[in-house]
């Protein structure tokens, strides 16, 4: 086990290899969140800072428990090659189309059809494990760019924005997702 207060060029490299990545995140009550992330949507801006984006989806946990308690776990297996498994714990923004950042921080991604925020994670502490016991497995495809996206570019933006109000303003457990709130 390695740990250390940021990235390295190590960490740095596994990250960029990978797929898919979970985040974890838990408001100071109710449920404890994790969620399987893929597509480009992840950058590493500093030793010390990623951002990834967030695309639409049934829930938006995330966003209410980093308003609530901006803790986020980022965490990195490999499904290929050497065993490993990498964390990065910190605090988190969220960062809303409407917020001043979005204009910075929004091309540094494809304009995927759905894209709903932007968390900008400041990283305290990264963590290894060994991961032997994360099974080896063959990447096939992405669903996100053949069925996620495509369902949000059909929705259109009025669509989408209709979705949130429905599907997103608030976490399951009733908590604001800051979505349409004029804060952030």
């Amino acid at each position: 086990m390695t740990v250390r207060n940021k990235l390295n060029r190590t960490f740095r490299t596994f990250i960029d290899r990978q797929i898919m990545f979970f985040v974890a995140t838990a408001a100071r009550d109710g449920r404890v969140n994790v969620s399987p992330k893929g597509m480009d949507t992840l950058r590493i801006v500093d030793d010390d800072r990623i951002v990834w984006l967030n695309l639409t989806g049934s829930g938006n946990e995330t966003a209410a428990h980093v308003l609530d308690t901006p803790r986020m776990t980022l965490m990195f297996c490999a499904f290929e090659g050497p065993a490993m498994i990498l964390r990065v714990y910190g605090t988190a923004d969220v960062i809303h189309p409407r917020h001043p950042q979005w204009a910075e921080l929004s091309p540094l991604f494809p304009d995927f059809a759905g894209s709903r925020q932007i968390f900008n994670l400041t990283i305290d502490l990264v963590q290894t494990s060994c991961g032997t016991g994360v099974p080896e497995m063959e990447f096939t495809r992405s669903r996100g760019e053949t069925e996620l996206v495509p369902f949000y570019e059909d929705m259109g933006t009025d669509g989408v924005t209709e979705y949130w109000g429905r599907k997103n303003a608030l976490s399951i457990d009733e908590k604001p997702t800051g979505l349409f709130s004029d804060g952030a």
